[in-house]
C-alpha cells in the first residue's frame, strides 16, 4: 500500500462514487458489488486499471499500487472461498460478538421463511415423483444443484433476498456455493453443457432407433462402436438417457416360470450339459426350445430355435401356427440343410418337452451325429441362455402389430438378421454373434 495519505477533498471525491463503501486518509473500502464486478470483468481479460476507470474511479488519485494490491487480494480470496471471500468480515469478527435476542418480527420472518422453503421442497419432491414421507423412508436426497435452485426460486417467489444465509443454513448448503452456482460463468458452463448433451442425445437416439429395435445403455454403446465407430462411456450414455427420458422397456423377471412337464410315455435323457454353456468351442453346445407369440386379434404362432451356446448365434429356426412335432423336426432339418460345420462331440440340449422326448426327434438327432442332453424336470435354469434369448426377443420385436402369419415370419426373419449380424453383446467382447464366431475360428 502507498504511504501517501488522502486529503479531505480526495476522500470526499472518492466517497461520492457508489462503488466506494468507506474511505479514510489511509484506506479505501469498496462495496461487495464492485468486488464481484471486478472479478467478473478481470476473468474476461480486462486489466484492473481499465475496470476502475469504467466505474468512474480516479486511477491517478487512488494510485496503481493500491489498485494492484486490491486486485491481488480479491483474486486470492475468490480462489479460496468464492464469492464469500469478497465479503467484508471485519465488522463481524472484530470486538465482542453481537449477541441479542431477535425481535418478534424477526422471529416471525424466519418462521415464515422456513415454512416457505419447506413448501417449496415438498413441491420439488412431488415433481420428482415422491413425497416427504417416502423421501425420509427411502433416503431420497436432493443434490446440491437442486437445493440451490430451490433456494433461488423461493427467494424470487416470496421476496426473501435478506435471508440467503438463513435459507442456506436451513437446507444444508454453503452460501458461497449458492452464489457460485449463479455466477455468470457457472450459468454459461451449464448452458454449454446442455448444448453438448443435446448433441450427444441425437447421436444416442440414432443408435437407439437402429434397425427399429429397442436398446438399453449397453446395447447403445455397442451399436455406436460397431455401426458408427463412436465410443462413449457407459455412464455418460446412462446419464443422457436419464436426462432426456430415453427409456428402453425391459421385461420383469418371473420367478414362477417353469418348464412344461414332459409326458411319461417318451424317454428322457440325462443332463450332460450341467449348465456348462461356455466351453470355448463354437458349434459344440447347441440349445433348443419353443416359445409362443401372440399377434393380431387373439392369434398365436410358435417359434422353435437352435442356438449356439458359445457364440449365442441362432443357427436355425422355424415358425408355425401349430405346436406339433413337425416344428421341432423342421428346425433340426434346417440346421442340417445350412451345412454348418459343428465341433467334434457336438450335442443338442433341451427341456423335457414332448417334442424332444419323442422317438422320431431322438432318431433324427442320432442320424445327424449329435448327442442329446436334457434339463432336469421343471428346472428352467438348466437351459437359461435359450430362455434369455426368448426374453430379449419378445422385448425387442414388434409382433403384436402383425396381422397375418406371413407378417410374423417376415418380422422374425428381419430380427434374426439383426440379432446375428448387428446386435452386439456385452459378454461377447461387444461383438455380434457372427463376429464372435469368426473371432473364435481365428484364434483357434
Amino acid at each position: 500500500m502507498t504511504k501517501r495519505l488522502l486529503t479531505k477533498e480526495e476522500q470526499k471525491q472518492l466517497a461520492s462514487n457508489p462503488y466506494v463503501a468507506t474511505v479514510s486518509d489511509k484506506a479505501i473500502t469498496y462495496s461487495e458489488e464492485f468486488k464481484r464486478l471486478f472479478i467478473s470483468e478481470n476473468e474476461k481479460g480486462k486489466a484492473p486499471r481499465e475496470i476502475f476507470e469504467e466505474v468512474g474511479l480516479d486511477v491517478e488519485l487512488i494510485g496503481l499500487r493500491r489498485i494492484a494490491s486490491a486486485g491481488k487480494r480479491w483474486r486470492a480470496a475468490y480462489r479460496e472461498q468464492g464469492v464469500l471471500g469478497l465479503e467484508d468480515t471485519r465488522k463481524i469478527h472484530s470486538g465482542r460478538p453481537l449477541e441479542r435476542e431477535l425481535t418478534l418480527e424477526e422471529k416471525y420472518a424466519r418462521l415464515e421463511a422456513q415454512n416457505r422453503i419447506l413448501q417449496a421442497e415438498n413441491e420439488l419432491l412431488k415433481k420428482l415423483g415422491s413425497t416427504r414421507k417416502e423421501a425420509d423412508e427411502e433416503g431420497i436426497k436432493l443434490v446440491a444443484e437442486q437445493k440451490f435452485q430451490l433456494i433461488h426460486d423461493t427467494i424470487e417467489k416470496y421476496q426473501l433476498k435478506q435471508m440467503v444465509r438463513f435459507l442456506c443454513k436451513l437446507i444444508g448448503v454453503s452460501r458461497s456455493g449458492y452464489y457460485n452456482y449463479f455466477t455468470e460463468k457457472a450459468i454459461q458452463n451449464r448452458v454449454d453443457r446442455d448444448l453438448v448433451d443435446k448433441e450427444v442425445k441425437e447421436i444416442i437416439l440414432k443408435a437407439f432407433h437402429f434397425r427399429r429395435r429397442k436398446k438399453g445403455a449397453r446395447q447403445i454403446k455397442m451399436t455406436l462402436e460397431n455401426q458408427y465407430h463412436i465410443t462413449y462411456n457407459l455412464k455418460r450414455i446412462r446419464r443422457i438417457m436419464k436426462k432426456f427420458d430415453i427409456i428402453c422397456p425391459i421385461r420383469k423377471a418371473n420367478p414362477y416360470r417353469r418348464m412344461a412337464k414332459a409326458t411319461k410315455e417318451h424317454r428322457t435323457l440325462p443332463n450332460l450339459l450341467n449348465r456348462q454353456f461356455k466351453q470355448g468351442i463354437a458349434g459344440k453346445v447347441l440349445l433348443t426350445d419353443i416359445t409362443y407369440l401372440s399377434y393380431g386379434k387373439g392369434k398365436r404362432a410358435y417359434l422353435s430355435t437352435i442356438k449356439d451356446a458359445e457364440t449365442n448365434e441362432i443357427l436355425a429356426y422355424e415358425v408355425s401356427d401349430k405346436i406339433t412335432l413337425d416344428i421341432a423336426l423342421n428346425t433340426l432339418k434346417k440346421l442340417k440343410k445350412i451345412g454348418r460345420k459343428l465341433a467334434e462331440g457336438a450335442f443338442i440340449h433341451s427341456d423335457q418337452g414332448f417334442h424332444y422326448t419323442n422317438p422320431r426327434f431322438q432318431k433324427l438327432i442320432k442320424k445327424m451325429g449329435l448327442g442329446q442332453s436334457m434339463s432336469r424336470r421343471g428346472n428352467c435354469w438348466d437351459n437359461a441362455p435359450q430362455e434369455s434369448f426368448f426374453g430379449h426377443f419378445k422385448d425387442e420385436i414388434d409382433i403384436k402389430s402383425c396381422e397375418t402369419l406371413e407378417d410374423v415370419i417376415w418380422e422374425i426373419k428381419s430380427y434374426m438378421t439383426y440379432y446375428n449380424h448387428y446386435r452386439g453383446q456385452w459378454n461377447l467382447k461387444k461383438m455380434t454373434p457372427a463376429q464372435y464366431r469368426h473371432h473364435l475360428l481365428q484364434v483357434a
